[in-house]
């Protein structure tokens, strides 16, 4: 073997444990989609026998403080400054923190540096690794150029696009939930491009986890129809055509309810416009598995996501999905096997497929069962596994002076 086959093989040998920076300004115990994966990603890691230097914001109940210390077990965290985000309550917005992670990673110097979002804490610290010769991975959980138009402010794409293609091509390599958005990425000019899948717990989202107390209590009786949204209450997600779809489910199962499960700023207009229908406010834990798995039917018409945890999560608890066939839902459904897929942008098509699987008991019945078959293999440390098999591509691709 040559020399430099021999210093591969030795730092192969030094990559058995890993230091991972994790840089990311949402985490448990907020309550959001990128919150919960880097959440699942850092349990793995440490899990599997890693270390984890954790830098967030500290959050609306921790003060605002840089402040550094041990976490659990193989984690240890800095809390940055932070700010309100807008229009996302209780989520902090990272301040820069340049100086502190130069300072902080020249003395415990990280194999990788992973960057979750692109604020401004995930700026600067991909500045701060880039000057310190670091390999760096970043990832791309959120269009917030899609969601601009949703909010007013349209004119922002284009910026918003100029920005996000800056950001993740100064890592090494930036990675996606899906197959869809890596060829995405890669025709809006981020080549450096890979997937990791997401994960679901099979062992909590479990349709054994129904509860006839719980229908009751939201009215339902034993064959009545609960028609299930998780996720935020907000324009982005395309919730006008949810309405329209129960509208037209109410006209052949008038007994139906409509279950909301979650928070945000279309809430109060929503309540106002279907005083029917039970708002639960934001659900974790077991009390979440326990509202997908008393549900029937799991309405998702979201087209701004990047993958979208609730699909997994409503086919783990056995409910069928109707979905655009877009991001988690292009990945895991077959049309009419585990829910009803309609093309992007036919509400016609999305309208009918609520229609027919609310009319139709015996179809969901098979449904179901499919359902949690689909998404039986997603275990998270498979999907940690894939991770960190890209974490060590990127570090032995770093040039020799990154690896110190």
């Amino acid at each position: 073997m040559d020399r430099a086959g021999l210093v591969c093989q030795e730092l192969a040998s030094q990559l058995t444990s890993l230091r991972v920076a994790v840089v990311t300004e949402t985490y448990p115990p907020e309550i959001n989609g990128v919150a919960m994966t880097t959440g699942r990603m850092v349990d793995g890691l440490v899990a599997a026998g890693h270390r984890v230097d954790l830098i967030r914001p500290r959050q609306a109940h921790e003060g605002g403080a840089i402040v550094s210390g041990d976490g659990i077990d193989g984690v240890e965290e800095m809390l940055s400054r932070g700010i309100p985000l807008p229009r996302y309550a209780n989520l902090q917005m990272g301040l820069p923190a340049r100086k502190v992670l130069l300072r902080r990673w020249s003395v415990q110097r990280p194999d990788v540096v992973q960057v979750v979002t692109e604020g401004p804490l995930g700026w600067s610290a991909l500045t701060a690794a880039r000057k310190l010769g670091l390999p760096v991975i970043s990832e791309f959980h959120t269009n917030f150029h899609r969601y601009s138009g949703h909010y007013g402010v349209g004119w922002l794409k284009r910026p918003i696009a100029a920005y996000l293609r800056k950001f993740h091509n100064r890592a090494d390599l930036t990675l996606v939930p899906t197959r869809a958005l890596c060829d995405e990425l890669a025709a809006q000019g981020i080549p450096r491009v890979d997937v990791v899948s997401r994960g679901v717990d099979t062992r909590l989202y479990d349709p054994a986890r129904r509860s006839d107390a719980l229908r009751r209590s939201w009215g339902l009786g034993p064959d009545d129809l609960a028609v299930v949204y998780v996720g935020r209450i907000a324009p982005e997600k395309n919730l006008a055509l949810l309405e329209r779809a129960f509208e037209a489910i109410l006209a052949r199962r008038p007994e139906a309810r409509l279950i909301m499960v979650g928070s945000g700023p279309a809430l109060q207009g929503m309540r106002a416009r279907q005083p029917r229908a039970i708002f639960t406010g934001p659900q974790t834990g077991e009390v979440l598995a326990g509202h997908y798995a008393s549900g029937d039917l799991f309405l998702f018409p979201s087209l701004t996501e990047t993958y979208g945890n609730v699909v997994a999560e409503a086919l783990a608890s056995g409910l069928p999905v109707v979905a655009y066939r877009d991001a988690a839902a292009q990945e895991l459904l077959t049309h009419r096997v585990q829910g009803w897929l309609a093309e992007p942008g036919d509400e016609a098509a999305f309208m009918a497929g609520a229609v027919t699987l609310a009319e139709s008991p015996e179809l969901r019945a098979r449904q179901r069962l499919a359902a949690r078959e689909r998404v039986a293999s997603l275990a998270w440390h498979a999907i940690v596994d894939s991770l960190v098999a890209l974490q060590r591509q990127v570090i032995l691709s770093a040039p020799l002076s990154a690896r110190r």
